[in-house]
């Protein structure tokens, strides 16, 4: 049987994955990347012996006993990895000293969480209750799951998911009598304290579990797996091959341009790039759709950790928490955005990042992408403004760290720009937005194919209208079931160690 020609447009795990399972089912696969490297928003630099890493924080699918694990075993992508588990899920911390321990241990959770405000007792109760609660559905693993079994596994947990997936962390947190708990509880989930307490519980269910952890190594070696676990099956991964167009006729695609020019034909195009880039770029916005157009004219205004400064100190920090939210006594403007809050991430449970007895210290910040771009076109301004960043967020930690500034070794900056530049994400969009309707149409997809065109599809973030690499990774599995059942193909995969 002739192998039908595939070709995916990005070698982050979405596209990577994506090219695992087609190699499985004997399709002829070619990824084309821009970058020099595999992974997209799943990566990691090094600047003066110090490794950033930009993504993963908890990675759902850890354990054995999870749902999702056997996706990781076919794509290959814990290989040599051990996790790492974490005893906190985040500390908060106040100027006056009060600290709030979300530890993952619920029992010692919710001991700590009564010391601080016994007459919340009845609301922590709660709270450690719904967490439990949660421990019965690995939400991650649910777009895995085939229909009737996804259907049964969250039935009996649907009204507690419809109830706490309309109330926000902050709503949730006003229901508390103390203060220092109003304000610190709303901030645990990566100090975003608009989104839904299901999220929440959902995480904290998982790190009890521990289904979800660290990958040693970290984002760009875990992505180095799966782009392994590829060439392996025979795929063919070509890096600084930009696509620029994708060439159609007569309602079905025929193949891709690169910015170089070359053509090369294809069967079936996938493109796990960013999904604007891939509707009104590379397709010229012809295959698109009110809803489409509507959902990308409506992109937020600011996001959420698209900058981020990252330092390397020779401090001792092995033993202060992995995660950490500093609320400021005194609002400070970072990069053109208000924060009351830093976000302080410290690598010091993963030696393989940093010289020893070294450690790299990460602050993600909110930003809005305009203020970066209109910064850009003077880039003598945009340095600056860099460099101002970065000393007010030192400035900030200082007081937490005291003696941190004569410690700093290296510095680093990204912002929206640096995203766009490597990734090609639009304005350095690093996550979806949701869809109009919500999680309930964000279930449906956003844009898995196109109208109208035939032979195409999306994998990842953008297709998905989801966040999450286990989302994507699922997601690259799912297109390839769609193309194996519009060929008459049975699906099947292989795990990574037969």
């Amino acid at each position: 049987m002739t192998q039908r020609k595939v070709i995916i447009i990005g070698a982050g795990i979405a596209g990577l994955s994506a090219g695992c399972y087609a190699r499985m089912n004997g399709y002829d696969v070619t990824i084309f990347e821009m970058h020099d490297k595999p992974g997209g928003l799943c990566t990691a630099w090094q600047r003066k012996g110090y490794t950033i890493d930009f993504c993963i924080h908890h990675l759902a699918g850890s354990r054995s006993s999870s749902a999702l694990y056997p996706i990781w075993q076919e794509l290959g992508a814990l290989r040599e990895q051990d996790m790492v588990f974490y005893d906190e899920f985040v500390r908060v911390e106040d100027a006056a000293g009060r600290s709030l321990i979300m530890y993952t241990d619920l029992d010692k959770l919710s001991e700590h969480m009564k010391e601080l405000s016994p007459g919340d007792s009845k609301l922590i109760d709660q709270y450690i209750g719904l967490c439990r609660k949660s421990e019965k559905l690995e939400l991650f693993a649910l777009p895995l799951l085939p229909p009737w079994k996804a259907a049964a596994a969250v039935l009996p947990l649907l009204p507690t998911m419809a109830k706490w997936g309309k109330v926000t962390m902050e709503q949730f947190a006003g229901r508390f009598s103390d203060p220092f708990l109003q304000r610190a509880f709303p901030v645990i989930q990566y100090g975003l304290s608009d989104i839904p307490l299901l999220i929440n519980l959902n995480f904290m269910a998982g790190c009890a579990k521990r289904t979800l952890g660290w990958p040693a190594g970290g984002s760009l070696r875990f992505a180095q797996n799966i782009a392994d676990r590829f060439t392996a099956l025979g795929g063919r991964l070509a890096y600084k091959k930009r696509v620029s167009k994708i060439a159609t006729a007569n309602g079905r695609v025929t193949g891709v341009r690169l910015q170089n020019g070359d053509y090369h034909d294809a069967d079936i195009v996938i493109s796990a790039a960013d999904g604007h880039s891939t509707i009104f770029d590379m397709l010229n916005g012809e295959y698109s759709s009110e809803r489409l157009i509507q959902y990308y004219t409506q992109a937020p205004k600011h996001c959420d950790m698209t900058v981020q400064v990252a330092l390397g100190v020779n401090r001792d920090m092995s033993q202060e928490p992995h995660a950490l939210t500093v609320l400021l006594d005194e609002p400070v403007h970072i990069g053109g955005f208000p924060a009351d809050r830093l976000s302080v991430e410290v690598f010091n449970f993963d030696d393989t990042l940093a010289p020893t007895g070294r450690y790299v210290i990460k602050v993600p910040l909110s930003s809005r992408p305009a203020y970066w771009q209109a910064l850009s076109l003077d880039r003598q301004s945009y340095e600056e403004e860099k460099e101002k960043t970065a000393q007010t967020v030192i400035g900030c930690l200082e007081k937490r760290f005291p003696g941190l500034r004569e410690q700093i070794e290296m510095i680093d900056v990204s912002t929206p720009l640096t995203v766009e530049r490597y990734t090609g994400n639009w304005q350095g969009y690093t996550a979806p937005w949701l869809p109009p309707g919500g999680f309930a149409a964000a279930t449906k997809g956003l844009s898995r194919t196109l109208p109208n065109l035939e032979g195409f599809y999306m994998a990842g973030q953008w297709g998905e209208g989801m966040i999450g690499i286990s989302t994507v990774a699922v997601a690259g599995r799912k297109i390839i079931e769609m193309i194996c059942k519009k060929d008459g193909r049975r699906f099947h995969t292989t795990s990574a160690s037969q």
